[in-house]
């Protein structure tokens, strides 16, 4: 039980200074989102009365006559709340209706695709490693190549392949304009048609790191004593190679799989960029580049808790599935 309520103690105290971080880096960076959110109004032929600068200041939650610790505690009462404040990307929308629209688009591609990047490098990894030295070793370095290639750039070539020169998938876009979005089948057969190539490249692209690091676990795991105590008792290959040298290879990946999950976000950002994607990740681009405070706070904030529910929900599993980690507890 100390174990578990250790573990639960210091990812408390790690959100508490995620949080706080969150609140102090995006008031270091140059520049102001009101002045952006007023240039973007007379942009648009609004006259603006420099008298609604304090009102857009206030809205804003950038209050420049409001001491600094005043504004933190005013941010964790409105994270408390559930409000995250107004957008200036998308003026007058609400944060937290940005990040509704946009967050599920991310999660069904990257999750998705993520996981099965993992499922596939993990299964391949296994039967590469139990099977070392043969014909499926070749798999690893083609892999591994795919792995370095950057995500941008991998992403341009399934476009221009599969997309503008063959005509298989369309380029852009995550659904067909010309229907609604919903929970019907039209909308979401074309969702899942335009989100072929943004997961085909993250597949891609990650599969080789999975593989590569499942296969080499799976080698040492099978030099192991109890691998072999196995094999000298005559069970099937099958249930040893599972049972036994799977069942302790794959560990290490159960816990760089919640790792991975922070890149989920980092790296749809270059993905749906290049296939004009409507997710969280255009969303953090689109707010850095207006200064958006409250956007880029609630999707950092989401990313954090992603990041470190996954990662908690691993130790604990970790301390079910291996005692040892408990030693000490």
């Amino acid at each position: 039980m100390r174990y578990y309520l250790r573990k639960l103690a210091f990812y408390l105290v790690a959100l508490w200074a995620a949080v706080t971080l969150n609140f102090f880096i995006p008031r270091m960076m140059p520049g102001d989102p009101v002045d952006i959110l007023m240039a973007k109004l007379q942009q648009r032929g609004s006259g603006v009365d420099p008298s609604a600068r304090r009102a857009y200041e206030l809205l804003l939650g950038t209050d420049s006559d409001e001491p600094l610790f005043r504004q933190y505690l005013s941010y964790l009462g409105n994270l408390v709340r559930g409000d995250f404040g107004i957008s200036v990307s998308d003026f007058p929308t609400p944060v937290s209706t940005v990040i509704a629209t946009s967050l599920p688009w991310t999660v069904a591609l990257v999750g998705i695709a993520t996981v099965l990047a993992v499922l596939f490098g993990i299964t391949l990894g296994v039967f590469v490693g139990w099977r070392r030295g043969t014909w499926l070793d070749s798999l690893v370095p083609a892999t591994t190549v795919l792995s370095a290639v950057p995500y941008f750039w991998l992403a341009l070539i399934l476009v221009a392949v599969l997309g503008s020169a063959l005509g298989w998938f369309p380029l852009l876009g995550g659904y067909d304009v010309v229907l609604t979005p919903g929970w019907n089948a039209d909308f979401l057969g074309s969702a899942l048609y335009h989100g072929v190539l943004p997961a085909l490249t993250i597949v891609v692209s990650s599969v080789g790191g999975w593989l590569l690091g499942t296969r080499n676990m799976m080698v040492s795991a099978m030099a192991e004593d109890y691998v072999l105590t196995a094999r000298a008792k005559g069970l099937r290959e099958g249930r040893v190679m599972i049972w036994y040298a799977a069942r302790n290879a794959v560990l290490p990946s159960v816990a760089g799989f919640a790792i991975s999950l922070g890149f989920v976000v980092a790296g749809s950002i270059v993905t749906e960029q290049v296939f004009a994607y409507p997710g969280i990740g255009s969303k953090l681009l689109q707010a850095v580049q207006n200064n958006d405070y409250a956007l880029m706070q609630a999707i950092f904030l989401v990313i954090t808790v992603a990041v470190l529910a996954a990662n908690l929900a691993v130790d604990l599993l970790y301390g079910i599935i291996d005692p040892r980690t408990r030693t000490g507890g």
